[in-house]
């Protein structure tokens, strides 16, 4: 009741006489299990969700950035045009100067024309005087002093011309900043948050035990609260939710076991001996349904939209995902992007999400890949630390993409479009997670590596 570690000596003293005690190695592993509880929250929800946050600050600088700039460009845009508007007054008013100039210069030519031809005349006009002087042109004397020519013109009038007065503009930088345009930071307040995603909770619901198997390799879903599963040494059997054994299949070996179920319960599951898929209807019959040549069928996906089987294949090196109708004819090929790259290397898992976009799980790729129902690549998931070894991968009425990291033994959970949201599924509430599905009542289905156990967690409310 005091809070403190005593002995067993203390327990009868009298400030301790009467007091309930708890063991001590008990309070100590109660309080290293709420720490490791503590320490996968913070590794699954407080650190990523802070890394979010650091990615959206550091978009939030790119974005601040690329405005900014924007604005920039847009002032010098705006200075280039009052250049040009100021260039452009500039020449009319210089070209209404010349105009003048040109005018004035004329007048001021036209006096002088004048002044030009009147120093001729009187040239003239000396010339003509000095010819009557002489007593030889007596006669000529006589007719000019009867002639109107000897009078002497008046000089032409001349006026000084008036040039123009410039007047300067008057203007101030606020004018000239006026004509830029205003750079204005809007009264509104930033928001005190951004906007954090609530920490999911995941409950266990129930777990099952598959005798006979080694591991869970892969679990399909089926009708009537019965479910597939199959290991990786081939061994394919059906059972119930309480693990009793329903029925078994004998496959052609080790790896084998890729299936899915239908629509209608059938199940359809892959054999890479002998480059088949088969089909198994509620009836038990086991038969071929689609034969796939040359290639190695690694993947099997029932699509809950249309019905289509989607089905990953590989060949010499190769991979690709054909997707088949109902009856089992092929109508798509998927293998390369719009640059003419392989998509795939190995299609391990496959699953189709709900707007149709076909998602992959390739092993050999550290990625998730997705691309759209027509089959151009959408995003590729690598995920969040340096090595991330992808297996299972389911979807769910959300849209999410759920897939298996086995590598860090945990369960990643992404958006539609590839964002990673949080760790579903850490190391500390599930070991080794290898196959998922979700069921129509949102719960989340694992089948383990190195354990024969199935275990069952609700985490859509």
């Amino acid at each position: 009741e005091c809070q403190i570690p005593i002995c067993s000596k203390c327990t009868g003293t009298k400030e301790h006489r009467g007091h309930k005690v708890t063991d001590l190695e008990m309070v100590y592993d109660e309080t290293c299990l709420l720490f490791h509880e503590e320490i996968a929250k913070i590794r699954s929800y407080f650190e990523p969700t802070s890394e979010d946050l650091k990615k959206e600050i550091a978009g939030d600088v790119t974005d601040m950035k690329k405005i900014m700039e924007n604005i920039r460009t847009s002032i010098k845009t705006e200075a280039e045009a009052v250049k040009k508007l100021v260039d452009t007054v500039t020449s009319d008013k210089i070209e209404q100067v010349n105009k003048i100039e040109r005018s004035l210069l004329e007048t001021l030519s036209g006096q002088n024309q004048g002044i030009d031809d009147y120093i001729n005349y009187l040239n003239d006009l000396i010339t003509t005087l000095y010819g009557c002087l002489s007593p030889l042109n007596i006669q000529q004397l006589t007719v000019a002093l009867k002639s109107k020519s000897l009078i002497i013109r008046p000089i032409p009038e001349t006026s000084k011309p008036v040039p123009p007065v410039f007047t300067a503009g008057k203007y101030s930088k606020e004018d000239v900043a006026k004509l830029l345009g205003r750079i204005t930071v809007p009264n509104t307040k930033p928001e005190e948050n951004r906007k954090i995603k609530p920490m999911e909770t995941v409950t266990k619901v129930r777990e099952f035990t598959i005798p006979g198997f080694y591991d869970v390799f892969h679990i399909s879903l089926g009708k009537l609260g019965r479910f597939w599963a199959s290991d990786y040494k081939g061994n394919l059997v059906q059972t119930d939710l309480h693990g009793n054994q329903l029925q078994k299949i004998e496959t052609s070996g080790k790896w084998q076991c890729y299936h899915t179920t239908t629509g209608e319960g059938d199940l359809i599951y892959t054999d890479k001996d002998n480059k088949v898929i088969k089909r198994i209807a509620l009836g038990y019959t086991s038969t071929e349904f689609i034969k796939t040549g040359d290639w190695v069928p690694s993947s099997i996906h029932s699509s809950d939209i249309n019905g289509d089987i989607l089905v990953g294949m590989i060949k010499n090196g190769k991979c690709k995902v054909t997707r088949y109708n109902k009856t089992g004819t092929e109508k798509q090929n998927i293998q390369w992007d719009n640059k003419g790259q392989e998509l795939y290397e190995l299609a391990h898992y496959i699953t189709e999400n709900i707007n149709g976009d076909i998602c992959v799980s390739d092993y050999a790729k550290h990625a998730v890949v997705v691309v759209d129902k027509s089959g151009q690549h959408r995003f590729s998931y690598t995920g969040q630390r340096s090595t991330f070894t992808p297996y299972g991968i389911c979807t769910d009425v959300l849209g999410h993409i759920l897939v298996c990291d086995v590598v860090s033994e945990t369960v990643h959970l992404l958006d539609q479009d590839g964002q990673f949201l949080y760790l579903l599924l850490t190391s500390q509430e599930v070991n080794s997670p290898n196959t998922v599905c979700v069921d129509d009542k949102n719960n989340l289905w694992v089948g383990k590596w190195k354990t024969n156990t199935v275990t069952v967690y609700k985490y859509l409310q």
